[in-house]
């Protein structure tokens, strides 16, 4: 199947959920067979139009980001690529409509694949990038609803999670470095400062704690360690790779999840997988709660108290290294998931 995936930033341009995600899809449809190529603005140096990144082309529309310029062009470099399946990136929104424009003439499908509302998209745009395709993908059943609400049919909206490596979840070795972890990149959302007032409740208590992830907010998280006097208990770890978190992860008993903005939980999913048992302060605007609801290593809480509360209750549970539930989030099985979503597309535009 040749895919062609249309987003104008790549993490070359901008770090996000949206743009690590479109990477890894191709990453993963390429290691099945199938020919992928990124439109995207370029980001690669020299005069080529095309520059190839383990096994994806990486296809150049424009030569910076402009979203104008590159909705514009890039219904003629799809007819270029000439695709089997068109899958889009939500933001931002109106080159939804461009890849739907290109497609009326290729004759197939666009998916939209949609991580969360970026602000820098108008509420108009984004109304009719949520209409405009075949398909809409969503990380969780909240994103889910959000698009459904702009207008998407039930139908056309289909969760299509974040994948995690199970084999490197039972292949990686234990390691005791802390009781207690939280894993995430420290931005203006982490609100990390929740899981270290629950962590100060418990000064009584025997615990280690790790705070897994890098970011701008880093060095406010650590004052407030220091504030609350658990610096010398809290160990910030910086920015690890899954295989360097996971062992850490399997070593701990608990795992936390405090951000206020998360359309998919993926440090969640990892330390659910590893065996931690996992709380979850509820947020409006996160969908990790979703991972934990209606298990029994998972539980729900609204404040730094009940938090502090549920960690000590997590004493109640034997020490697990592997959760083999969570085993249909590794990688084969999500990429199944996209797939079926592209045949089946690909299928009812043929038959109509």
């Amino acid at each position: 199947m040749r895919v062609a995936l249309v987003s104008m930033y790549t993490p070359h341009h901008e770090e996000t959920g949206a743009t690590i995600r479109t990477r890894r899809t191709a990453e993963l449809l390429s290691e099945r067979g199938n020919d992928v190529v990124v439109l995207c603005a370029k980001w690669w140096g020299g005069e080529s139009i095309e520059f190839e990144q383990n096994d994806v082309t990486y296809h150049r529309v424009t030569d910076s980001p402009a979203a104008g310029r590159f909705a514009s062009r890039v219904p003629f470099v799809l007819r270029e690529v000439d695709p089997d399946v068109i899958q889009v990136a939500s933001f931002p929104p109106s080159h939804v409509t461009a890849a739907k424009t290109a497609a009326r003439f290729l004759r197939v499908p666009v998916v939209a694949d949609w991580w969360s509302r970026d602000e820098r998209g108008g509420s108009r745009a984004y109304r009719r990038a949520a209409k405009s395709p075949h398909a809409v993908l969503t990380p969780s059943e909240m994103v889910r609803t959000d698009v459904r609400e702009l207008g998407a049919s039930v139908n056309s909206t289909h969760v299509v999670p974040e994948p995690i490596n199970m084999d490197i979840v039972r292949d990686a070795p234990v390691e005791k470095r802390a009781d207690v972890v939280y894993a995430r990149e420290l931005d203006e959302h982490a609100n990390v400062e929740s899981f270290l007032l629950a962590l100060a409740e418990l000064r009584d208590k025997e615990w280690d704690a790790v705070v897994v992830g890098d970011g701008p907010k880093r060095s406010n998280a650590e004052q407030t360690a220091r504030d609350l006097r658990i610096d010398d208990r809290v160990e910030f770890a910086g920015e690890l790779s899954a295989k360097e978190a996971v062992p850490i992860l399997k070593g701990a008993h608990v795992f936390a999840q405090t951000a206020t903005v998360e359309p998919f939980a993926t440090n969640l999913l990892w330390a659910l997988a590893c065996g931690c048992v996992s709380i979850v302060e509820y947020q409006a605007r996160s969908a990790a709660h979703e991972l934990v609801e209606g298990r029994r290593r998972g539980s729900l809480v609204t404040s730094p108290q009940e938090l502090a509360d549920e960690i000590v209750a997590a004493r109640g549970f034997d020490h697990q290294t592997v959760d083999e539930a969570f085993a249909d989030y590794d990688y084969d099985h999500v990429v199944d998931q996209f797939e079926s979503v592209y045949e089946a597309e690909i299928a009812d535009y043929g038959f109509f």
